[in-house]
């Protein structure tokens, strides 16, 4: 049993390939734009009836940014649940996409709308983001695959486009949502002294319109571009195929697939280290580009929320330059926990380049760093990224039993969420209030700790590497890739961090 397949093709490829893209676009544009100003508002101390925030300490806003991120990636197994074997895949990323949709707007509420429940509101809107994203992220890079039969060489490229998608929605986010927030925002006299008040509402109503264009434009065309995929609810296919090929026997596990399961199990602890650095990036190193960076350039103050663009675009730029470094060493390219040993490696770099920042300022927490360590920071981590394309959801799909390779997705998932609590819990370390002193302090030991962990974890996992690839049983596999495969692979490593199967 199948769904019936739309007709035309646009560039070589099923037209509905480039609705699904745009689709996914504007949802990750809003997704990003939310999670770059999301502690910013926490802790903006100024409450007003036109901008200001909620006036948390860093701890706390850093604390609940690790739990929504979390729960981000938690929240697509039940998602996903839903859409295999109730509601289809196409009706949950409608359903998913407008809570996501009224989250946004919710957040996006003046405080005088609600004066005393700003904190009650708030929770209402992330709650229902956190609940529409469980519905919509696991189901649309699904309906990619099912444009494409079983065998079509087409389809790893059009996971490249769709990833392309992922991270121009991301690159975008930084930029718009910082026009919002300071186009709408305004002067006043606090204490006697003229401040300039974003308007933290202004970027969550923008991040609002985002998911309402992706949603408008995935209502407007899918049934004319992808025909019936995603209508018929996965568990329904999958029971006609069961019973057309009967029914497959139940067998213990053999010593194999253990020492595959083996394999993951202890890729996930790695995995963990490796997140919960790199998701600094929106929660620690966001609020100390924020607070510590000397962020201009003439006259003009370069937004915070721009660097959180940088990860995306050098993506888009060395992902090609990555792929094909791994082609030319041939059979000299490093296995897959090398990969990841690097990866770690990479991560560690990455926060040197933060303590650098730090001792540039000499202890004064008057005094600001130069961005350029931000920008250096944000290179190695996203070097560091692209070298753990071939681990991840694609080393799941390779080491788990057929039987039970739902259970073992799941597991990486929650993975990679304890990976985003441990972030936020990390970066809560920086204290809650107190002198600036202090808190730079405190920043400089999360910044050497991360780096110290990650590098010892790389040295490790590249001494354990011959051994994981062992229990592997051959699945690492010695075929030749040619350097297009390898570039899905790369830019495939924004869909792994995503949390976004195929």
């Amino acid at each position: 049993m199948s769904v019936a397949k739309p007709q035309g093709t646009m560039l070589g490829h099923p037209k509905g390939l480039f609705l699904l893209f745009t689709t996914e676009l504007w949802e990750r544009f809003s997704y990003y734009a939310m999670r770059a100003i999301l502690v910013l508002y926490l802790v903006d101390q100024v409450q007003t009836h036109g901008g200001g925030g909620l006036g948390w300490t860093q701890a706390d806003a850093l604390s609940l940014y690790g739990t929504f991120t979390g729960l981000v990636y938690l929240t697509p197994l039940i998602g996903g649940w839903l859409a295999d074997n109730i509601l289809g895949q196409r009706k949950s990323i409608y359903i998913g996409g407008a809570l996501m949709a009224i989250g946004q707007f919710t957040l996006a509420a003046p405080h005088a709308w609600f004066p005393g429940l700003e904190t009650t509101v708030f929770y209402i809107g992330l709650g229902t983001l956190i609940l529409g994203n469980g519905l919509f992220k696991p189901n649309i890079s699904t309906m990619v695959g099912d444009l494409y039969e079983e065998g079509d060489h087409r389809r790893d490229g059009a996971f490249t486009i769709f990833y392309m998608g992922i991270n121009l929605g991301a690159a975008l986010s930084g930029f718009i949502v910082a026009w919002a927030y300071t186009q709408f925002g305004h002067t006043e006299i606090v204490d006697g002294k003229e401040i300039f008040i974003n308007n933290w509402q202004a970027g969550f109503f923008c991040a609002g319109i985002g998911m309402v264009v992706s949603l408008i434009i995935q209502f407007l065309f899918a049934q004319r571009l992808l025909g019936d995929i995603g209508t018929v609810p996965a568990a329904k296919l999958d029971k006609a195929e069961s019973e057309a090929n009967g029914e497959v026997r139940k067998e213990p596990l053999t010593k194999i697939e253990r020492d595959r399961i083996k394999v993951i199990m202890v890729m996930g602890l790695f995995t963990v280290i490796f997140w919960a650095g790199f998701e600094q990036a929106g929660g620690l190193m966001n609020l100390f580009t924020n607070d510590f960076t000397d962020r201009m350039i003439g006259g003009w103050e370069v937004p915070t929320t721009y660097f959180q663009s940088l990860n995306a675009i050098f993506i888009v730029i060395f992902a090609p330059v990555i792929a094909s470094i791994w082609i030319r060493l041939g059979k000299n390219e490093p296995n897959s926990p090398v990969k990841f040993a690097l990866g770690l490696i990479l991560l560690g770099i990455g926060f040197l380049f933060m303590i650098g920042a730090v001792l540039q300022m000499g202890g004064n927490p008057d005094a600001k760093s130069s961005m350029w360590w931000l920008v250096g920071a944000y290179f190695f981590h996203t070097m560091g990224e692209l070298c753990l394309s071939p681990i991840g959801l694609s080393m799941v799909t390779k080491l788990a039993p057929l039987r039970i390779a739902s259970l073992m997705m799941g597991t990486w998932f929650l993975f990679i969420a304890i990976a985003n609590k441990v972030g936020g819990i990390v970066g809560s370390f920086i204290g809650h209030g107190g002198a600036k002193e202090e808190q730079l302090a405190n920043a400089m030991s999360i910044f050497a700790g991360i780096a110290i962990t990650a590098a010892a974890s790389g040295i490790l996992l590249y001494f354990m590497a011959d051994k994981l690839v062992d229990w592997m049983h051959g699945a690492e596999g010695n075929e030749k890739h040619t350097e297009e495969q390898i570039l899905e692979e790369e830019i495939a490593v924004t869909a792994e961090h995503e949390g976004i199967k195929h």
